[in-house]
């Protein structure tokens, strides 16, 4: 038990390590970029040179550069993520949790779409591998996940919203309209899921050839279980293994990918949001989107490495006692 909570204690300092350099990182980087932040505060309207050095020094934006990055980075381990220039000072966090559940309401459905669809085509293509249904699985995984995930977004929007007039091409309701109307959730959940879904697949035939190749698997047949009972029943589990890794990662990037999809799509959420922050160089609010998708993808690779490390007994025997799991 020592040594799981030895290794937990590892991963969780190396996660927080991890999170201070990319805050550092970004924040020299927003730093350095061009353009003026109290210009973001006033727009477009042109303002007298005291009037800019007042706004400036109310900000704190006359102070060096360290002195304001000693003080951000305390600011933000106390969970406070400063004030948006161009929102009349609006916290930060108020406005990134405002749009945190039209960023959720794509993740969640492409996550569970890549990871359900992706254990099943890749079990499919590794039952029927060599024949044509295999390769037509395996070339248009290989094909979708080489084509970026905003192009194909687009490409959606020119079959299914202008050639056919299917569906809408962004949004989330009809003008004038609130909440999240489902036809608007159609194409950018397929974008958000297809590069994830092509990776999954692969994962998935070549983990399932793995399984299927072992000794367990041959003696089930030889019992006389039908091939989809040998499939199901006892290949699939031992193939999950490394679906779990890839499952607890794939969120990050699907959070990550929200960036350009809710671009193409127009879609309020946290992407979308962070565009505008960028060119408005409204930094406190590009450093804190940041910082929630660091967070969330930190913590969702803590619970996928703990999962892991539970369910696979090679990784379990390491950590726990065999006696305690005798005794269990």
């Amino acid at each position: 038990m020592k040594a799981w909570l030895w290794h937990v204690g590892k991963l969780l300092l190396s996660s927080f390590l991890l999170f201070l350099a990319v805050v550092t990182v970004l924040f020299f980087l927003l730093e350095i970029a061009p353009g003026d932040p109290v210009q973001a505060l006033v727009g477009d309207v042109p303002i007298s040179d005291a009037v800019h050095d007042q706004l400036v020094q109310a900000y704190g934006l006359d102070q060096p550069l360290l002195v304001r990055y000693a003080t951000y980075m305390g600011n933000v381990l106390t969970g406070n993520l400063g004030y948006s220039y161009a929102t009349n000072s609006q916290p930060v966090l108020e406005i990134i949790l405002s749009r945190a559940g039209n960023t959720l309401a794509l993740a969640i459905p492409a996550f569970i779409l890549s990871t359900v669809g992706g254990m099943v085509l890749g079990s499919i293509a590794a039952r029927t591998r060599s024949r044509w249904l295999d390769g037509g699985i395996s070339g248009t995984a290989v094909g979708l996940f080489s084509v970026p995930n905003f192009w194909f977004g687009m490409l959606l929007i020119l079959v299914f919203s202008i050639w056919l007039g299917w569906l809408p091409t962004g949004g989330m309701a009809p003008y004038g309209d609130t909440g999240i109307r489902p036809q608007y959730l159609v194409l950018p959940v397929i974008t958000m899921a297809t590069t994830e879904l092509a990776y999954k697949t692969r994962i998935m035939r070549s983990s399932m050839i793995e399984s299927l190749g072992q000794d367990f698997i041959d003696t089930a047949r030889s019992k006389g279980l039908s091939s989809n009972r040998v499939l199901w029943r006892h290949a699939m589990p031992n193939a999950l293994l490394p679906m779990i890794s890839v499952a607890g990662y794939s969120l990050g990037f699907i959070l990550a990918g929200s960036i350009l999809v809710e671009r193409v799509f127009g879609w309020p959420g946290m992407g979308l949001l962070f565009f505008d922050a960028i060119e408005r160089k409204n930094n406190m609010v590009a450093l804190g989107i940041v910082i929630v998708l660091t967070i969330t993808i930190i913590i969702v690779n803590i619970l996928t490495d703990v999962v892991y490390g539970l369910v696979d007994p090679r990784l379990r025997a390491r950590f726990i006692p065999r006696r305690q799991e005798v005794a269990a």
